[in-house]
């Protein structure tokens, strides 16, 4: 890990401790002329100057061991002045009014106090410009020897400062302490930044799909040796992803500036860093960046039906893992407190979703924004919950109140979109009949809109049921399902408009054929929609389907006898026979008809479609079966009548094979196959 030390010199190099105001705001700063500022300390009435040289050049080990001797020693003299407090409080009232009070209160400083500040700067100056920097917290013991140094000031000066003669008398000495103790602060702030930012061991997906760990970001020194981060596999690292060592390294560093009155600053550095790291994981795991209100309204749909996958995606995961994890966090480093640091990392960021939903509600509706409305509606209603329960109890309520509103919103949003649909049925005039018969665009969007649409059934139900204000809905339930839920209502409100809308549209058609052909097209459309999909199917019903299925069967009887009805009439009896004889002449008039109409026939119903395939086959099933015997019946009766040869080819033009074939071309919408009726013929 490397700090930055390439920090503009007028303001850039000022962290929060150290824009804080001196200790003693009179207080003179102790003389640096020698760059190396000892502190004369005051020891009863006199004052015994510091030897600058004394254990500067030691080495690390040296020092290390004498500030802990020193510090034992400075850990006796905190608890007998301690104590020496808690005496001297206990005098009656009567001696503390004395005149002479403040010399019983005084007490002298060893000169060892000053020694003990001069190697804890020595050391902080050793890890801010040693070469190579030091990373400090590699060795446990160097972590220990810091901190308690530091806690070893923060109580010095606390006994200092709440002692009145000390502050009379020892005064270059609390400049000199507290001169040491911003300094240790400023360094513990700036370490607990850089720990805080760059020791995170991100998780990362394989190409199996499983999660492993990657320590490529974990703090390391200015040659790139790795610390103590644990290795994949040492143990489980969930978000927001620090070892339990740094875990516990933070703690130490934040109960240290806390009890040195520095929380405030340790606070902040914090809130500002889990904030920047938190949008930066929402960033690189979710692609989420935040957008305002105004930008929203000004996305085109193509933009927002992209964004909105990232919102939904951003907002289970700072619901299930993020906003979990930072609470957690919280509680680790700062006990007690992780309420309200949680708070004010991910409160702002929760409005901001709320703000997106409820733009996205605001927008101009159109059918295709639907799905994505009822997405961030099932995201709210579904991950909101748990996200509600990390807050504490005075925030819940302002956001369960912003989380309804806005529900409330895109529930109205989604009724109208609804509604809208209807109106486009409705108003779905157009007067060119589809050619060939074909399944209508409108079938088409409708009942892929509807099928879709039921995959959200049980959410629209909940919108219908909690955001509906159509008043109607009630009387207009079928009086076969009193119990039909609002959305269902609506459902088949919207096929009666449909069914409304292509009975009109058959009518366009001259053809009776062709307009029964295109009201089988769609209704078999609609059917197969219908069957499969469960979803759509539980809420129309099998009575509903089995009423479509017969609606069909008679347009296909209709079909039949206005077509194929009449060119059986060519193959009756009647009028070919004159007391017991054939009539020739009124024989061949019967071949010419029946081959001139079938024809026609061929011609005109190949252009014909039927899409679905099953029932294309069924049409041409039932027609060969009506046609076939018929015209072998009648050719084996009287095809012998006609002379062979050129009389025979003449007006038998079909055999009932050719018959057959070509009814299997029929309803292919082919619009090239108007002579094949004839290249088709088998000699």
């Amino acid at each position: 890990m490397e700090k930055n030390d390439d920090k503009d010199p007028d303001h850039n190099d000022k962290s929060i401790i150290e824009e804080k105001a001196d200790v003693v705001s009179d207080a003179h700063p102790p003389d640096e002329s020698d760059g190396n500022s000892k502190e004369n300390v005051d020891v009863g009435n006199a004052e015994t100057e510091h030897n600058p040289e004394d254990n500067v050049e030691s080495q690390g080990e040296e020092i290390q061991q004498t500030l802990e001797s020193l510090s034992e020693e400075l850990d006796q003299l905190l608890s007998s002045l301690s104590l020496h407090k808690e005496e001297h409080k206990d005098d009656n009232t009567e001696e503390k009014e004395k005149g002479d009070q403040e010399d019983d209160d005084y007490f002298q400083i060893p000169q060892f106090v000053g020694k003990f500040l001069d190697l804890l700067e020595d050391k902080l100056s050793k890890y801010d410009s040693g070469e190579p920097k030091t990373v400090w917290y590699q060795d446990q013991e160097e972590v220990s020897s810091l901190l308690e140094a530091v806690d070893r000031v923060s109580n010095l000066m606390r006994l200092l400062l709440n002692t009145k003669s000390c502050l009379d008398h020892h005064e270059p000495l609390i400049n000199h302490a507290g001169s040491i103790q911003q300094r240790a602060m400023a360094f513990l702030e700036d370490e607990f930044r850089i720990l805080l930012e760059e020791s995170v061991i991100k998780e990362t997906t394989d190409d199996t799909g499983s999660q492993r760990k990657s320590t490529e970001d974990a703090v390391v020194s200015q040659d790139n040796d790795q610390v103590t981060a644990p290795e994949p596999g040492d143990q489980e690292i969930e978000y927001p992803g620090y070892s339990e060592d740094v875990v516990a390294l933070l703690r130490k560093i934040a109960e240290k500036m806390k009890a040195g009155g520095y929380g405030w600053e340790c606070r902040e550095v914090y809130l500002v860093g889990r904030r920047n790291i938190l949008m930066r994981t929402l960033k690189q795991d979710c692609e989420f960046e935040k957008v305002s209100i105004d930008e929203v309204q000004k996305m085109s749909w193509g933009e927002l039906e992209r964004e909105i996958p990232i919102w939904t995606k951003t907002f289970k995961n700072c619901s299930s893992l993020f906003f979990p994890g930072e609470v957690k966090l919280a509680e680790k480093i700062f006990p007690g407190d992780e309420g309200s640091l949680f708070c004010i990392v991910a409160h702002g960021l929760t409005i901001q979703f709320l703000g997106f939903a409820e733009a996205v509600a605001m927008t101009k509706r159109s059918t295709e924004k639907l799905f994505k409305i009822l997405d961030i509606y099932e995201t709210l209603r579904d991950s909101f919950p748990p996200m509600e329960e990390l807050f504490p109890e005075e925030l819940r309520s302002e956001l369960r109140n912003e989380v309804t509103s806005v529900r409330s919103r895109l529930g109205e949003s989604a009724i109208n979109i609804f509604s809208d649909l209807e109106n486009s049925i409705k108003s779905d005039s157009s007067k060119t009949p589809v050619p060939g018969g074909a399944v209508h665009p409108l079938t088409r969007y409708t009942m892929n809109y509807l099928k879709y649409s039921c995959e959200y059934k049980d959410t629209l139900e909940q919108v219908f049921k909690s955001h509906s204000k159509m008043e109607q809905e009630e009387e207009e339930v079928p009086a076969n399902n009193s119990a039909c839920s609002a959305f269902a209502s609506q459902l088949m409100r919207i096929m009666d408009l449909l069914d409304g809308n292509m009975e009109a549209k058959s009518k366009l058609y001259k053809d009776i054929p062709l307009s029964c052909i295109f009201m089988m097209n769609n209704g078999r459309y609609i059917v197969q929609k219908i069957k499969g999909s469960a979803e759509i199917h539980e809420v129309m019903g099998d009575t509903w389907c089995r009423r479509r299925s017969s609606e069909l069967r008679n347009y296909h009887k209709s079909n039949q006898r206005e077509t194929w009805g009449n060119l059986l009439g060519f193959l009756g009896h009647e009028g070919l026979m004159h007391n017991g004889k054939i009539v020739k002449p009124n024989l061949k008039e019967r071949f010419k008809s029946f081959n001139a109409t079938f024809d026609e026939i061929h011609k005109t119903q190949t252009t014909w479609v039927i899409n679905d395939e099953q029932l294309q086959s069924e049409l041409r099933v039932s027609i060969t079966a009506v046609m076939i015997p018929a015209y072998r019946a009648f050719m084996a009766r009287f095809g012998q009548y006609l002379d062979p040869g050129r009389q025979t080819e003449k007006y038998v033009k079909y055999q009932p094979e050719d018959i057959e074939d070509l009814i299997d071309e029929l309803f292919d919408g082919n619009t090239s196959s108007s002579s094949t009726a004839t290249a088709k013929r088998r000699t």
